[in-house]
């Protein structure tokens, strides 16, 4: 008997952790990189192998204007943001556990609840407050001050978390006014200019093979993109959105498969409480209007700047649902 269709949903979600494992997958080959060579030279080589990446999207980019931003101290605080974001994650899946990164990182949804009421004007009910306060409880046990040593490494995703949300809030603000190209650009020049003039200070020669291995990162970062926008366009965004966290699941995967990296009990424990409150953050925006969804309309994965977001091609307008037309004018994050 021959199989109807797939779901519309159950696609959507498929996609969704196809490109998450992929996202998982490209963060091991940072981290293999970290090993040996400072994230200043990996964030710059990073960026170089995307640029013809970024051209590809340029050509298909036919709105009117110039590379000008129309807001721009947002872009500028955008920017700036999005560098340190992509500096500071390099460097923590460089020294810490993947799944212990994953599980700081995932205080994102968090603060995007925070931040989207100062920079949105939104209301936040008291029970996302609530999720709020369990969800940094559990990174506070993650991070088990006192009982561990906080290393840098620790301050860097906490910080590339933090920077990362905000890069996500602006574009919720500013994305219906400025051209994709500029939103993505910016970011893009930046970390390039930025680690061209710090290179000098930590360059180490690379081989063809670690070269090879820069050029596979900007690939990965592309093809699990392509993979979420298609994920987002065949399923409802409240069941897309929660599939981020299985990146915890690929990082333990990948962690002990490659680096022999057994997550800890308060790792799963803080990670579980910080999965849970994010969980019920997304479902219950789910319930309300469009303009007050700042973490279900946010991209999955933060900003780096390292290569072009392919979510530039998902509208901030459009409804998510399974009768959405694809809409290529505006991003709903970067």
């Amino acid at each position: 008997m021959a199989r109807g269709p797939m779901n519309p949903n159950v696609k959507g979600a498929s996609f969704a952790l196809i490109a998450f494992a992929v996202f998982a997958l490209h963060d091991v080959i940072i981290k293999v990189l970290g090993s040996s060579y400072s994230p200043i030279q990996i964030v710059f080589f990073g960026v170089v192998f995307s640029f013809p990446l970024a051209m590809l999207y340029l050509l298909r980019d036919t709105t009117s204007g110039t590379l000008l931003p129309v807001h721009p101290w947002w872009m500028a605080a955008r920017t700036v943001a999005a560098v340190i974001t992509g500096f500071c994650a390099f460097y923590a899946f460089s020294v810490l556990p993947l799944a212990q990164v994953y599980a700081i990182l995932f205080a994102a949804p968090l603060l995007i609840t925070i931040l989207a009421i100062p920079i949105l004007g939104e209301q936040v009910r008291w029970q996302r407050w609530l999720a709020v306060f369990i969800g940094l409880c559990g990174v506070l046990i993650v991070l088990r001050p006192g009982q561990q040593e906080l290393a840098l490494g620790h301050l860097a995703a906490l910080v590339s978390a933090i920077c990362g949300s905000f890069a996500s809030i602006i574009v919720r603000k500013i994305g219906r006014e400025e051209r994709t190209v500029v939103i993505m650009l910016y970011p893009m020049m930046a970390n390039f200019v930025v680690m061209a003039a710090l290179l000098p200070l930590v360059y180490q020669p690379m081989p063809l093979a670690d070269l090879g291995k820069l050029g596979v990162i900007a690939v990965l970062a592309w093809v699990a993109g392509r993979f979420l926008i298609a994920a987002y366009n065949s399923g409802e965004a409240v069941i897309v959105a929660p599939m981020q966290y299985s990146q915890i699941l690929w990082a333990t995967f990948y962690g002990v498969l490659f680096f022999d990296e057994v997550p800890d009990l308060p790792t799963i424990a803080g990670s579980a409480v910080i999965i849970a409150s994010g969980l019920f953050i997304v479902l219950r925006e789910s319930s309300a209007p469009g303009s007050e969804r700042p973490v279900q309309r946010t991209r999955s994965r933060a900003e780096t700047g390292t290569s072009p977001r392919v979510s530039t091609f998902l509208s901030p307008d459009r409804k998510w649902g399974r009768s959405r037309k694809k809409d290529t004018s505006k991003p709903d994050d970067l």
